[in-house]
């Protein structure tokens, strides 16, 4: 992993190359973030990266991650995520902007997927109703047959059924980067990423590329 950063999914979008083939693109406001920790192999037993992004009031935040941010002389940071990453050029408080990449490259991005909620098994695994005739109801919705009655007498693990759906932490691979805003610290990716508009994703380096 060489580079990384954190940002602000703003929504999608579409751009045109100059052939004129249009190019859905989710449009991220990546930093600029702060290097608020870095970790070493002598000290910690590894090497990482700290960062911190979005600027948020000192009240919010506990006096632990306040002390912590004044060590890199920063004001208070909403949200800090650590990578692993080489610090070469980085220093204690330095700035990370989005022009560490560029249009091209190939990222993964992790982020929050959309909170749905408790939902059925129709909505939430994609399965088919039962009948609408014939004597099937009032359970057109439900999951249908679980399992035997005498053998095995229970539900087996992971069978698909209602209950939490979203909200769970999603890594797209290998997404290209279509362009990059340097001035509005903007980085346009190719295709959908996870979450919803406003939702913080974290951008780093493919490692699968």
């Amino acid at each position: 992993m060489k580079n990384a950063i954190l940002g602000k999914k703003i929504g999608m979008s579409q751009i045109f190359t100059e052939t004129g083939v249009v190019i859905p693109v989710t449009v991220v406001e990546a930093g600029p973030c702060f290097v608020s920790q870095i970790k070493t192999e002598a000290v910690d037993g590894y090497n990482a990266v700290q960062l911190a992004f979005m600027d948020t009031k000192e009240s919010r935040i506990t006096k632990a991650e306040a002390g912590h941010l004044k060590k890199a002389n920063l004001t208070a940071k909403k949200y800090l995520k650590e990578f692993k990453i080489s610090s070469e050029g980085l220093i204690l408080g330095s700035e990370v902007k989005c022009n560490i990449f560029a249009a091209g490259d190939k990222v993964d991005v992790s982020g929050y997927s959309k909170g749905h909620g408790f939902s059925g098994n129709i909505q939430r695994w994609n399965a088919s109703r039962q009948p609408m005739t014939h004597g099937t109801g009032p359970i057109h919705r439900a999951p249908g047959s679980l399992s035997a009655n005498s053998t095995p007498s229970r539900v087996f693990k992971n069978h698909k059924l209602p209950g939490q759906w979203g909200d769970e932490k999603v890594t797209i691979q290998n997404l290209e980067i279509a362009k990059v805003d340097a001035d509005r610290n903007l980085i346009l990716i190719k295709g959908a990423i996870p979450g919803a508009k406003g939702a913080v994703v974290s951008i780093c380096s493919a490692v699968k590329a």
